[in-house]
């Protein structure tokens, strides 16, 4: 009973001596660090001028408000959306002219032979007229509408994308010029200050760090 008593106060010195060591051994009063900002900025931005920049030369607007890597972006943007019109024209003008060549009752006019990837004995009435199906020639001609009307579609979609984004790139530039000087404050500090905390079924305290940030 007596050896477990000594063992446990022999601990208890043990575990006081080495937490005064490896914690307030270091932190003997308040420290504090100062943390600045990595630069003042005196350069003033004229939020209009990056406006008329942007709108006048894409990219312009991003590259005067010093957000050069997003100039990129606004070039990649705008060749997607011209790859999109480029792309949905084509098929649109290679389906409507499919479209009215299939329909006419022009013999020569075979264009539709280049989208339609079925034997045209089967649909077309002009070239096999007693050998093609008339279900099958109005499923035919219903698809080749129904292309020609996506495709129409969706390259309006790319012209009105291509507006979209124009306006959204001025809209960021006129934005990053606006909050280009901006900042939340001009001093912040950080503070590291010991304190004290109970351990569990032991009458010495424990010790530790605390980080105070302030505004």
């Amino acid at each position: 009973m007596i050896c477990a008593v000594l063992k446990r106060g022999i601990y208890k010195i043990a575990l006081l001596i080495f937490l005064l060591s490896t914690g307030t051994g270091c932190l003997s009063a308040q420290d504090t660090v100062t943390v600045s900002p990595s630069r003042t900025r005196n350069i003033r931005l004229n939020p209009l001028k990056a406006t008329m920049l942007a709108a006048t030369i894409p990219g312009m607007g991003q590259i005067y408000s010093r957000k050069y890597w997003k100039v990129p972006f606004v070039y990649a943007g705008f060749g997607a959306l011209a790859y999109a019109v480029s792309f949905n024209s084509s098929s649109y003008n290679t389906f409507i002219k499919a479209y009215q060549d299939f329909t006419d009752l022009n013999p020569e006019t075979q264009s539709y032979l280049k989208v339609i990837k079925i034997d045209p004995k089967i649909y077309d009435p002009i070239l096999f007229p007693k050998s093609y199906s008339k279900s099958i020639a109005s499923d035919i001609r219903d698809q080749l509408l129904n292309r020609v009307d996506y495709y129409k579609r969706y390259r309006d979609l790319s012209y009105i994308g291509i507006g979209a984004w124009y306006l959204l790139t001025i809209l960021d530039a006129n934005v990053d010029a606006s909050l280009f000087d901006y900042d939340v404050s001009e001093n912040i500090n950080l503070s590291l200050a010991p304190f004290q905390f109970p351990l569990y079924n032991y009458a010495v305290a424990g010790v530790g760090l605390s980080l105070k940030i302030n505004f």
